[in-house]
């Protein structure tokens, strides 16, 4: 996939977390069942549930409450819930997770390279701080964006432009990868470029359906793509962004 890719004068990558760096299904569906248990509803599979990941945990609580509940009762469960989620998924962070394959040989050789990395998440802050230590990937980001870091989160390109601001490059001297429309669509907002991973989340929808710049079948692939070099080729580095 990502050998006829080619991404040109990037100076700054962007990494989405759930369902691209990692597989965290399993600690979502320890917390919401968790949660559903306490409320006395019927608990979720986790095929189903990772339909609705991918905009936040109020996202995730709010649509799983909204099939179990009329709208009224589930509006009034809410805060209950979300509590009772926050404290499960705050203790098992990490312990029913699963880093995929090539992540950290592909950020190795992104670093390698000088690139700025910033992971750029929905999930709040200090849980994606928490599960990048759970991993020893933390040290390896220049910058952790969650979805509470700014007053918008993706699909809004708020979090990628602050991102290449703080980089001081162009957004389209940025890529973000990322594993579905929220990144894709945050990333053209924003003007990045953005390449997607075939193996994470999406709303359970083809990833093919997206608008990319190309899927890429891991990290490593990732940087394969954006540093052409690695495949005995080069390409010329779009100059920093300038005051």
């Amino acid at each position: 996939m990502s050998s006829a890719i080619r991404l040109d004068g990037i100076r700054a990558v962007m990494i989405d977390l759930d369902g691209t760096l990692v597989d965290t299904a399993g600690d979502f569906s320890v917390a919401l069942n968790a949660m559903l248990a306490d409320l006395g509803a019927a608990p979720v599979d986790t095929e189903r549930l990772m339909t609705f990941v991918g905009k936040g945990g109020d996202h995730l609580i709010r649509t799983t409450l909204a099939e179990r509940f009329p709208a009224d009762q589930a509006d009034a469960l809410f805060e209950r819930g979300r509590a009772r989620y926050q404290a499960v998924y705050t203790e098992i962070n990490g312990e029913h997770t699963t880093l995929y394959p090539e992540v950290r040989e592909g950020i190795a050789v992104l670093r390698a390279a000088g690139l700025p990395l910033a992971c750029v998440t929905n999930k709040s802050h200090d849980w994606a701080v928490a599960l990048l230590e759970h991993y020893d990937l933390l040290s390896s980001f220049d910058l952790v964006y969650g979805g509470d870091s700014w007053p918008k989160r993706k699909p809004d390109p708020m979090p990628l432009v602050k991102a290449c601001e703080a980089f001081g490059v162009r957004p389209g001297q940025a890529v973000l990868i990322g594993d579905s429309g929220n990144d894709a669509q945050a990333a053209r907002a924003a003007g990045c470029r953005v390449l997607t991973v075939p193996y994470g989340y999406n709303h359970g929808e083809a990833i093919q359906t997206i608008d990319t710049d190309g899927i890429v079948p891991s990290i490593l692939g990732a940087a394969r793509a954006i540093l052409p070099s690695l495949d005995g080729t080069s390409t010329a580095a779009a100059p920093l962004l300038t005051s």
